[in-house]
């Protein structure tokens, strides 16, 4: 009755759990089946959409089993036989052997229980414990005295289990089968004629037992009666059933329970010895039977997880060898001895840096093989992650994303999970998982200034490179990875690309053309970093180009022209007197900076003692008084350098008279070169009436021009000189110190005509101040055109030693000659 009540307790058991599954569905099928046969059709049975359990990693879990029972075929859905299953390894002599297992489905995640039910096949044969039963029997037993013969042991269940015994025919005893409680069957002889010692001292017989499975299995067992004098008396035990309850990972040698049987016989007859009726191998590693004591004690450590209870067949048996049989129920109480397990069962690693907070990057098993409250597991992440458990189906968990990653900031996450159990002492294990954080283009390259400047000489080379810029982009790889290129421009109206290239991989930009500082002096252009990500992020930054000037202009003379046959002569009155000024030389230089500081220097003459030069105004001046032995002729040859390196340089000529009226020239006719005196004459007379006539004219524009300048920007600058756009060299620098003359200078100038007997004209400036010497030329930025719309504050950019009117004057007398 109490093996029933246990087997009841089981199966009621297994109908609560079966209640509590999710979707459970259940199998039967026989064991021994070999591994790949089909058990069912779990995704029909739970309609399951067969297409998608690959994707969905579907997967059996053995729901902490040691071994793996079956397996699903994704492509049909089908359970199949993983290995052999023994029934009675794995669930002995229970009535039913039930293995549960589940169903794991991600994407959303589902769990469904499901159920094999392992049936027994008629696959052992019934055993007797011992090869020969002895049994010693005085011959003083009556008829109908009982024997009891060993039990055989068959490992099948039900039907297939020992259903019955056959005797060998003799004459002396027959076999009478009996049942007991829990359903086993057990043989007895009884005598049916009284034995004689003196006419057979021994008798043997065989004794069958015969199962009930088809085909039926059988196994034979000798009985040896060795024929005494008459033993009347069985042991009997003190108690039919023993109970006791031992924790698991009890001590080696504890006592279990000490079992005791008297006999009523006297001497050898009543001397009782104890042993384990049929056990396992396995058990009988556990457990010590003291023979003579009746002592058990424990020889190996116990298994809760293994199994919750053992029963232990124990036999007394007396000096003659007549027995009695008891049983001891262990059952094993649970302790706290396993740590609870975890299982990573899917991990999504590396993680987008961009994945929203509540991204689901891994699932989480933590199984804990204890029972009760030492089986009831915690699971948490200690450390301050932007990751966190979230309790899912059962004993699942979901690591989810709980703020936004920035893999510049961090890559890598090590979490260190950990599991505790509710046991007293709890006890916990720990799993290290390692994140990675995949990039995302999220960061555009980053320029290491916010703008470059770039200085080159000009008449550069084409193709030098002129500067570097960099830019930084942290994200990954191609993500990035830099290319530069230049914005798409305009440079004085010509496209960027045909002044500058840039390595797109080094940032290095190069000069596409020589440059001429006197047309382009600076420009501006944007460079573009662009990342490889998909899509692109790009920064731009500003690059300023600043062209250095290189002296690769001579010096230009604008007075005296240099050009042309007609000659000018300036007259120098013979009173004059050291320091006085003769002429001046004027030039300007299209360089800037010191590569348009000009000097001059007389290099010839036809007296060099008589005459010097201002080196940086190009003022002549008499270097002493004026005597009459003096040439009347005098030839300067003036020559201009200015102050690059290499120094460039230009050279004039001026013809000087010591005269104070034409007719003292003997022979003026020498100067001219190819037109005759009378013609010369003629023309002089048409050009002085000319000149007048223009000289009215320019001073009534002058005056206009003055009565409109509050209308109207100046021409350039009150008291400068406007030079025609024919003296001056296009783009000519802006320079300090050219050795020009302002307009405040005093000097005189003398004009021939060209005839000795003409008269000279002499005409002298209106203002009596003189040039400093550190005063300088300044460049325009356009021709005459241009400089009429500057304000005041070009006042002084370029000045030279001639007032406007008298420098109009002077230039238009020079180009009649």
């Amino acid at each position: 009755m109490f093996c029933f009540a246990v087997e009841m307790f089981g199966l009621l058991f297994f109908v609560l759990m079966a209640h509590t599954a999710y979707g459970d569905v259940s199998y039967s099928f026989p064991e021994e089946m070999k591994r790949g046969s089909v058990i069912g059709n779990i995704a029909k049975d739970l309609g399951l959409d067969v297409n998608r359990l690959s994707s969905r990693k579907a997967r059996i879990d053995t729901e902490g089993n040691r071994k793996r029972y079956c397996d699903i075929n994704l492509n049909t859905g089908e359970l199949t036989v993983a290995e052999r299953i023994d029934r009675e390894g794995l669930c002995g002599k229970k009535a039913s052997c039930v293995i549960n297992q589940e169903l794991v489905l991600e994407s959303p995640l589902e769990l469904h229980r499901f159920i094999l039910n392992i049936e027994d096949i008629n696959d052992n044969s019934p055993q007797f414990t011992e090869s020969v039963i002895e049994f010693e029997i005085r011959e003083s037993a009556v008829k109908g005295s009982r024997y009891l013969l060993d039990e055989a042991h068959d490992a099948d269940i039900g039907m297939n289990s020992v259903q019955s015994y056959t005797l060998q025919n003799n004459e002396h005893f027959l076999l009478n089968v009996l049942t007991r409680s829990n359903g086993r069957k057990y043989g007895e002889l009884v005598l049916n004629k009284e034995l004689d010692r003196e006419q057979q001292k021994e008798v043997t017989l065989i004794l069958t037992a015969v199962d009930g499975g088809t085909p039926p299995r059988s196994g034979t067992v000798a009985i040896h009666v060795t024929v005494l004098d008459a033993n009347d008396n069985a042991p009997v035990f003190s108690q039919a059933v023993y109970k006791v309850s031992l924790p698991e990972n009890s001590p080696l040698d504890t006592v279990v329970v000490t079992v005791s049987a008297t006999d009523a016989d006297e001497g050898q007859n009543g001397e009782v010895t104890y042993a384990f009726s049929h056990l396992s191998e396995m058990t009988r590693q556990l457990f010590f039977l003291d023979a003579i004591s009746g002592e058990i004690k424990l020889k190996g450590l116990m298994d809760y997880e293994e199994e919750s209870s053992i029963e232990l067949p124990i036999q007394a048996k007396d000096g003659q060898g007549l027995a009695s049989h008891c049983t001891v129920i262990i059952d094993i109480i649970d302790v706290n001895d396993n740590a609870p397990i975890i299982v990573i069962n899917s991990l999504n690693s590396p993680v987008p840096e961009n994945a929203f907070p509540g991204t689901e990057v891994g699932i989480i098993n933590v199984q804990d093989r204890d029972s009760e409250n030492n089986g009831q597991v915690r699971c948490s992440i200690q450390q301050n992650v932007p990751f966190k458990l979230v309790p899912s189906i059962k004993n699942y968990y979901s690591l989810v994303t709980t703020g936004e990653l920035d893999r510049e900031l961090l890559s890598d996450y090590n979490l260190t999970i950990t599991a505790t159990d509710e046991g007293s002492p709890p006890l916990s294990s720990t799993k290290n998982l390692h994140l990675t954080v995949a990039d995302v283009n999220d960061n555009p390259p980053v320029f290491q200034e916010h703008n470059y400047r770039a200085h080159v000489q000009e008449n550069n080379k084409p193709g030098s490179s002129i500067c570097s810029v960099s830019a930084t982009d942290p994200d990954w790889r191609q993500n990035g990875t830099v290319v530069y290129s230049l914005l798409s421009s305009d440079v004085n109206g010509a496209p960027v690309s045909s002044f500058l290239s840039i390595n797109g991989d080094t940032g290095v930009i190069h000069a596409v053309r020589s440059f001429d500082y006197e047309q382009l002096k600076s420009f501006k252009v944007l460079v573009l970093a662009r990342d490889n990500g998909s899509p692109p992020l790009s920064s731009n930054v500003s690059v300023s180009v600043f062209i250095s000037d290189e002296n690769d202009n001579s010096p230009q003379i604008l007075y005296p022209s240099p050009e042309g046959n007609s000659f000018m002569t300036e007259m120098v009155p013979k009173a004059a007197q050291a320091g006085s000024l003769v002429s001046k030389v004027i030039a300007v230089d299209a360089d800037s900076g010191q590569n348009a500081w000009l000097s001059y220097h007389i290099i010839k003459a036809t007296d060099p003692g008589l005459f010097t030069i201002g080196v940086h105004s190009g003022e002549i001046r008499t270097q002493r008084d004026i005597s009459e032995s003096d040439s009347m002729k005098q030839n300067l040859i003036v020559s201009v350098r200015d102050n690059g390196q290499p120094s460039l340089s230009a050279t004039c000529a001026l013809y000087l008279l010591i005269s104070d009226n034409l007719a003292e020239v003997p022979e003026l006719k020498d100067m001219s070169h190819d037109e005759s005196s009378s013609k010369l004459t003629f023309y002089l007379i048409i050009a002085l009436v000319s000149v007048s006539t223009f000289f009215l004219t320019f001073i009534i524009i002058i005056l206009a021009v003055r009565f409109c300048r509050r209308r109207k920007p100046r021409l350039l600058f009150d008291g400068a000189v406007a030079i025609p756009s024919a003296y001056l060299p296009p783009n000519y620098a802006e320079v300090e110190g050219a050795g020009t003359l302002r307009s405040t200078y005093n000097y005189d100038a003398y004009l021939t005509t060209g005839s000795r007997t003409s008269d000279f004209k002499f005409v002298r400036s209106y203002n009596e101040g003189t040039l400093t010497a550190d005063l300088t030329l300044k460049k325009t930025q356009s021709a005459v055109d241009d400089l009429e719309g500057l304000d005041a504050e070009m006042n002084d950019s370029f000045q030279v030693g001639l007032t406007k009117d008298f420098y109009y004057y002077l230039v238009f007398i020079s180009v009649l000659n």
